[in-house]
């Protein structure tokens, strides 16, 4: 993987992309987020050597490069799932590409389910921790000592800086916001009642089906994190509801011009 992961820095250097200071994963419906980027390069996924190619509806697949205020940021429009067949080393290559273009700081967001009574569709939930319940994990198998420990120090997976800087952005613009943890969850399939109030008793307060491994091969090789979940449907115990990709892709598409609001404020401050 290392030779390949150099492989592919080096077609996205000769391609333009140059001192990043962020990197960006943008979840389900949110991928419009780029609007607010001033576009240098958008290559995709397809035309990048070694990189998956997304599968999902709303995940564009495609890498885009320029400013976001007066920072360099390179954001994936489109992430892989390991529901889609993806081995873990797959999805989150791209991270791992990140890391080596020079990107020390990595902001994830993502679509997710609530599970807390006190949240509302359309809430931008802060991700201040997250419980790992995917069937494989992302660092099993020989450890490449190049890309970081065997063992890797987890107590702080969301920097708590960088929760506070946005918690701070939020209230300056009136922008209601929640904290939580996030649980993933495999998937395709969206929760069962049942495992809505597992998730809850778990003492998680959303649930998805992606970030955690992107999270953790991040801090594998010693990245700054932030997670922004859109809670774009409720599994709150006695209240669960039917749910679809198509409504989960409008609920979060409503949220998009509020999180482009926070992200571009918390880059610009970081």
């Amino acid at each position: 993987m290392y030779n390949k992961i150099h492989e592919t820095v080096k077609f996205l250097k000769e391609k333009g992309i140059s001192n990043p200071d962020f990197g960006i994963v943008l979840g389900t419906g949110l991928g419009s987020l780029v609007d607010w980027i001033d576009i240098e390069k958008s290559i995709a996924y397809r035309d990048i050597p070694n990189f998956p190619v997304s599968t999902v509806p709303g995940h564009s697949g495609t890498l885009i490069y320029g400013k976001l205020g007066d920072k360099n940021v390179v954001a994936m429009q489109g992430r892989f799932h390991f529901y889609e067949g993806w081995e873990m080393d797959e999805l989150t290559f791209p991270i791992r590409v990140m890391k080596y273009l020079g990107i020390d700081n990595l902001i994830v967001s993502n679509a997710s389910g609530g599970v807390n009574p006190n949240f509302e569709v359309g809430d931008i939930m802060i991700i201040t921790d997250h419980i790992n319940m995917m069937p494989e994990h992302p660092l099993r198998g020989l450890n490449d000592d190049r890309f970081g420990p065997r063992f890797v120090d987890m107590h702080e997976p969301y920097n708590l800086k960088m929760v506070s800087t946005m918690e701070g952005i939020a209230k300056e613009n009136n922008i209601r916001i929640q904290k939580g943890i996030y649980l993933a969850l495999q998937g395709p399939t969206f929760e069962t009642p049942a495992e809505y109030r597992m998730v809850s008793l778990m003492g998680a307060d959303a649930v998805g089906m992606s970030t955690v491994p992107e999270v953790i091969v991040a801090k594998h090789m010693e990245m700054q994190c932030f997670g922004l979940s859109v809670i774009t449907d409720l599994g709150i115990e006695g209240h669960v509801e039917e749910v679809s990709h198509e409504a989960v892709q409008v609920a979060a598409k409503a949220s998009e011009k509020k999180i482009g609001k926070l992200v571009q404020e918390f880059i610009s401050k970081w």
